[in-house]
């Protein structure tokens, strides 16, 4: 168990529409980990207090989760970008290989003929 910091507390009760606008807490409120919880229950023993905590540990499980999920949807992203720098690099290359393709057709160089030639005589 801990106190929330003068900016946890300002965060919190931002969350709460029920709150007026004046009402403030005189001393921050006091929270549980999730480690927390699991030792208070053992220490109570009433039905509704370990339905409670039951819905509670619930709770930091789906948050887990979410930030779990949200984890690895920022790594793909990441990687989805960095394909797309790649990508854009080779596409660049590959146009720039056909203008000098174009430049070679348009400006060709004169050959000379390789050829027999007879005698003249």
């Amino acid at each position: 168990m801990f106190e929330l910091t003068k900016e946890e507390n300002e965060n919190l009760r931002s969350q709460f529409g029920t709150l007026k606008q004046g009402a403030h807490f005189k001393y921050p409120p006091f929270v549980f980990t999730e480690h927390g919880i699991l030792m208070l229950s053992r220490v109570l023993n009433s039905p509704r207090a370990i339905a409670v905590n039951i819905k509670i540990i619930r709770v930091f499980t789906k948050i887990r989760e979410m930030l779990t999920d949200s984890l690895n949807i920022k790594l793909e992203i990441e990687d989805i970008k960095k394909k797309l720098s790649n990508n854009s690099k080779n596409i660049e290359l590959v146009f720039n290989y056909l203008d000098e393709l174009i430049e070679k057709k348009e400006n060709p160089k004169t050959r000379t003929k390789i050829a027999y030639k007879k005698d003249r005589k």
